[in-house]
């Protein structure tokens, strides 16, 4: 649950009625929803951090940032759009595919995590430093101008 505009919000799609969320859990379908878009994030993940590191050599963890940053900026896109105010109805399975499977499996915060240990006790303080500030201040970015996308998207009348 998270909450956006001060209420209590699902990634499913609305506001939550705290009584009724715990009662209306997805079934078998949306777990397999969520796994496919796991498996498509993770898959994803594992391509771009690879070209990245092909590209950029490994001394920095240039690729997980990259990755963790597209990833909030396409989270904050997508449930912007498919918010309670957005332009696209999805169901609550497609979100959960998305937000959840391909978002989840995408971004990287325990490579992240590990990645920032590793250059500290490597004593690369400044880079662990500046991957904490680079990726919590980026990735807030992101997932910020996904929702002003969305804002802009969302205001387009017609079509």
């Amino acid at each position: 649950m998270t909450h956006f505009g001060g209420a209590p919000y699902c990634l499913t799609g609305g506001a939550i009625d705290p009584p009724r969320a715990t009662a209306e859990r997805g079934g078998v379908s949306t777990y397999l929803w969520i796994a496919a878009g796991g498996a498509l994030g993770s898959v994803a993940r594992y391509g771009c951090s690879s070209l990245i590191a092909g590209w950029f050599g490994e001394t920095f963890p240039l690729g997980t940032l990259i990755i963790n940053v597209l990833g909030s900026f396409v989270i904050g896109l997508f449930a912007g759009l498919t918010g309670p105010d957005g332009r696209l109805m999805v169901s609550g399975d497609i979100r959960q595919f998305v937000m959840v499977g391909i978002c989840g499996g995408y971004t990287t915060f325990s490579s992240f995590s590990y990645q920032t240990l590793t250059l500290a006790q490597d004593g690369q303080y400044a880079r662990a430093g500046v991957n904490v500030v680079a990726s919590v201040v980026l990735c807030l970015l992101a997932v910020w101008l996904g929702f002003v996308g969305a804002a802009a998207v969302n205001a387009v009348r017609g079509s």
